[in-house]
């Protein structure tokens, strides 16, 4: 249920220009404040217990014939405080979700406004127009100007065609250059005493933002959009050629809102995997009752798809016997999926003509038989030239697709997202977005989108290494579900790694990459190990296998930005933990007060092995008695992790 409590309303009539003019609005607690100063362009600054975070940031938007926010003329005020709860319909986090902020919205001379929302911990703006027909975004200013130089934790791609897969680097505020590369969102500031994690949210027909530097010295950086594609060819079966741009960004209706800008704002490292802004950013729901969607684990054979033993009396490949062998893993481990990657059509640019080999239909009804859904894989020029695919899915019985290749976010690929999200849902077909960029609030609006991939994760081999996946929890796991393909059997440590398709491995210990399935959020998870090797090691199958993903509760026990995670996540009358270090050997002790007061409840952790900063397959398998008075010592050697579930009982 949602209640709105009106704080103060003022209304300003007539014109206030000429003059500097200042507003503000703080959160709830109190402890967060914007100042707005409207002048010669619109400024604001942020405030947070008691440190000033930002200083004369700089917002507006100019469109081919005006600029929104240049000699702003401010014609209204008004303030509101809203109190919500929200429950998500696949809660990654929490099952409920508290929305309490201050609404600060300023009305402007020419048919627009800026709202901002404070909330305790963060702020978003966005403008909202009203204006006749179409108009033409050539360009946005949002300039975020650091009050104190800090560390910057960015994504840097080369150009903006990117699969937004590149490790992170760190550079200081005061370091990088107006020549620098560019960062994708979301962007972590370091400060000394709190964290800000910028991003984006209620995307659609318009560009994603990146960000570049204001300059050497400057401590800001500052919006940077794609063109619009206006004439473009294909490329083989995944990509094209963009042969001509537009000069605008996007050209879009008059009378929108557009895309939130927030900064999410922590005094504790703890608190970052916790971010719920995009839940409390998001759109509503458009595709009615969700209850189709189900949300689970996926095995997956792209990586590791040829099985091998004793049990294997067939010829692997890609070939029925082969997914009959995957599905029936998955019946035997309830396991919703099966995805079938590249190969499973005779020809990548034709959805409709399946590998022989294959034999599809028999397939899905035995996948059905089993209880397992079929999921396939397409690149996006495939669905963008065989949109009908979704209706002829649906006949077929398929249950969801892995889309692949977009490595875009200008318009056109913003609303292309936008176009598969929606005939996908009217044919009940899920969606994995890969080779995407970060979730943007599509997944809300469009609930049948389960997961983005936008991760340099384990597909990348001996280049996904503990050094940068420790970030993720932080900051591309923080801002909405990720398809890092979590799972490996096979481990080694970085010096040692080898391995490819279709004998792929994870870089970091055993315990690390069985960590790592409870710590990343996706309503889509990843087996990507093949059954074979899960079935070697029936401990830490059984394990993966009974791990959720969606959750009641969430907590964050240990955390330092870039150095380890430890999170506990409970479902029902069980938890789990999760805890993963970089390169450094780490040790560290955890309380369990979480646990009801009073009860023993049996815990089975995984740890690693006395070996594993070596040989990083050593791990340790426990059993135990704890409760809410059970300190943990946790040891993890380097690249290397523990896990645990503990039952409650009823």
């Amino acid at each position: 249920m949602k209640k709105f409590f009106p704080l103060a309303v003022l209304l300003l009539t007539g014109t206030i220009a000429h003059a500097q003019k200042q507003v503000s609005a703080t959160s709830p607690d109190g402890q967060t404040k914007v100042t707005v100063t409207v002048s010669d362009r619109i400024y604001y600054d942020v405030e947070s217990h008691g440190e000033q975070l930002f200083k004369q940031n700089r917002i507006g938007m100019t469109l081919s014939d005006r600029t929104l926010g240049e000699k702003p003329a401010l014609k209204g005020k008004k303030v509101t405080t809203v109190s919500e709860t929200i429950t998500p319909i696949h809660p990654l986090k929490v099952s409920k979700v508290e929305n309490n902020y201050t609404l600060l919205s300023l009305t402007f001379g020419g048919n627009y406004k800026v709202e901002w929302r404070v909330y305790n911990d963060g702020v978003a703006y966005r403008f909202v127009t009203a204006l006749k027909g179409d108009i033409e975004v050539m360009s946005e200013d949002g300039t975020w100007q650091l009050a104190t130089p800090a560390n910057l934790v960015l994504q840097q791609p080369g150009g903006f065609k990117t699969s937004c897969e590149e490790n992170y680097s760190v550079v200081a505020s005061n370091e990088w250059k107006a020549d620098d590369k560019m960062s994708e969102l979301p962007v972590l500031v370091m400060g000394e005493k709190q964290k800000v994690l910028i991003s984006e949210f209620d995307l659609f027909d318009y560009a994603g933002v990146f960000l570049k530097s204001c300059g050497e010295g400057s401590n800001a950086f500052s919006i940077i959009q794609p063109k619009c594609p206006l004439e473009y060819e294909d490329r083989g079966d995944r990509s094209q050629n963009i042969l001509k741009e537009a000069d605008y960004v996007a050209k879009t209706t008059g009378t929108r809102s557009f895309p939130w800008r927030y900064m999410y704002i922590t005094q504790s490292d703890t608190q970052l995997p916790l971010n719920t802004m995009p839940e409390r950013l998001a759109p509503a729901n458009e595709i009615g009752d969700p209850s189709w969607i189900k949300v689970g684990q996926t095995c997956w054979d792209w990586l590791n798809g040829i099985p091998f033993g004793p049990d294997v009396t067939f010829k692997s490949g890609i070939n029925l016997d082969t997914y009959k062998y995957f599905v029936d893993f998955a019946a035997r481990n309830g396991v919703g999926y099966m995805l079938m990657d590249e190969g499973w059509a005779l020809n990548t640019r034709d959805p409709f003509k399946t590998n022989p080999e294959v034999h599809l239909p028999e397939l899905i009804a035995y996948g059905k038989s089993k209880g397992v859904g079929i999921i396939v894989w397409l690149p996006w020029l495939t669905v963008e030239h065989h949109m009908d695919l979704f209706e002829k899915f649906e006949e077929w019985g398929i249950k969801g697709v892995k889309i692949d290749f977009m490595d875009r976010q200008d318009q056109w690929m913003i609303n292309f997202y936008e176009r598969c999200a929606k005939e996908a849902a009217k044919h009940h077909i899920f969606i994995d977005f890969h080779g995407a960029f970060h979730p943007s609030g599509l997944d809300y609006k469009y609930p049948n989108v389960l997961t983005y991939e936008g991760v340099r994760g384990m597909e990348f081999n001996g280049s996904c290494k503990p050094d940068n996946t420790v970030w993720l929890p932080f900051i591309r796991n923080a801002v909405g579900p990720m398809d890092y393909t979590p799972g490996s059997m096979l481990n080694y440590q970085p010096e040692r790694h080898h391995g490819n398709r279709p004998i792929c491995s994870g870089v970091g210990t055993k315990a690390f990459n069985m960590a790592v399935f409870v710590l990343f959020e996706s309503n889509l998870q990843m087996l990507m190990d093949n059954p074979c090797r899960y079935d070697q090691w029936p401990d830490c199958r059984d394990f993966l296998t009974s791990v959720p993903v969606n959750w009641d509760e969430t907590r964050v026990l240990a955390a330092e930005a870039g150095q380890y995670c430890v999170t506990a996540k409970r479902k029902g009358n069980k938890w789990f933990i999760g805890a993963i270090t970089n390169s450094k050997e780490r040790d560290l002790n955890i309380s369990l007060d979480f646990l009801p007061e009073g009860k023993d409840c049996r815990m089975t952790s995984f740890e690693d092995g006395v070996n594993a900063h070596i040989i990083a397959m050593d791990y340790l398998r426990k059993q135990s008695k704890v409760s809410n008075t059970t300190t943990l010592p946790i040891h993890m050697v380097r690249n290397g992790g523990w896990c645990a579930s503990i039952d409650m009982g009823k």
